[in-house]
């Protein structure tokens, strides 16, 4: 039997960092189906949803088997294809999203994906970068596609971080102009991306710079979730027919019940005003597709934030953990050391 290395996450009451261990031996080689596609990974990259579930209580005795291999964005090559396999060979470099925790995780030497839910890696462009953009261009994507025009004003809350860096460029290739906030220390990032007006949240009240615009944008892009009132005072900033759409956020009671209400609780009962939208996002090739077609011509860039190697797996989260990155904090799993 052939077998892989792969991080593992215990189930225990510590952070995720602590519990996370490299399997060398004792873990097979995946099996495919027919709609799958083997790929060896050569880059992978976190994101905040994944230490965020696997730290929640509930999750880890409900959820999920243990132990589990995290990791979903995932660049890598083709090793093995499935019998309804048509659309890529052996040897071609792909990139896209995984199951991760929910599944086979990206944290591993090699990965069975759906073969809907990647794409090929245009000539000339790297792993680390192409890995950094799959799940948050996906959703980001999916969160901004059936709202927006050309000439949108949309705002983006939150523009310095893993999602937030691949919103603005996402959101200006669909011809928006696009409102951001971020720290003092990152404003000139968010412009160097193409954001056409930066709030510094540290300036001040952030709902309140917004309100003081009037009712000016389209759409607003939630990538944090905080402040807690934004959605409940977005009719002060958004237009009468806006969306207020949910990418991100917090995973603690109180989060959830705040989720809840926004999706539930009318206007006239206290509830936000405007139509509020969670992203469900689900894979597809089109859009890593378009994200692919983007990145080639230039309108889209990766930004990490740092990389780490495939031993340092643990020190990767917890660099993820502080909420101080900027861009993607991505793990290098090509060429593990051993195999």
């Amino acid at each position: 039997m052939e077998t892989m290395k792969a991080w593992r996450c215990r189930s225990s009451p510590d952070p995720v960092e602590k519990r996370l261990f490299l399997s060398t031996a004792e873990i097979p080689k995946p099996t495919i189906t027919d709609d799958q596609v083997l790929v060896e990974t050569y880059s992978a990259a976190l994101n905040p949803i994944e230490h965020k579930i696997l730290e929640l209580d509930l999750a880890r005795k409900l959820m999920f088997r243990s132990p589990v291999t995290p990791g979903m964005d995932v660049c890598g090559r083709v090793a093995g294809i499935g019998n309804n396999v048509d659309s890529f060979r052996v040897g071609d470099m792909v990139y896209g999203a995984c199951d991760g925790v929910f599944g086979a995780g990206s944290l591993a030497q090699f990965v069975p994906i759906s073969k809907h839910s990647i794409a090929l890696v245009p000539k000339g462009l790297e792993p680390d970068d192409m890995a950094s953009i799959a799940v948050v261009g996906m959703t980001t994507y999916q969160g901004l596609k059936p709202h927006v025009k050309a000439k949108s004003r949309v705002f983006i809350n939150g523009g310095s971080g893993g999602t937030g860096t691949v919103s603005i460029q996402i959101a200006k290739a669909l011809g928006c102009h696009v409102t951001t906030s971020c720290s003092t220390a990152n404003i000139e990032l968010c412009r160097s991306l193409g954001a056409d007006e930066v709030l510094d949240y540290k300036a001040g009240d952030l709902a309140k710079q917004l309100q003081s615009k009037g009712q000016v944008f389209d759409l607003v892009l939630d990538n944090v979730g905080s402040p807690a009132n934004l959605y409940k005072v977005s009719h002060t900033f958004l237009i009468p027919s806006g969306n207020f759409v949910q990418v991100g956020g917090g995973m603690s009671l109180s989060d959830f019940r705040r989720l809840g209400a926004n999706m539930m609780v009318p206007g006239f009962l206290g509830g936000g005003k405007r139509k509020y939208t969670f992203v469900t996002a689900k894979a597809n090739a089109a859009c890593f597709e378009q994200l692919a077609a983007w990145m080639q011509e230039g309108k889209m860039r990766a930004v990490l934030d740092s990389t780490f190697e495939f031993d340092d797996v643990p020190k990767a989260f917890a660099r993820l953990k502080t909420g101080r990155a900027r861009g993607k904090v991505v793990v290098r799993a090509w060429r593990i050391q051993g195999t």
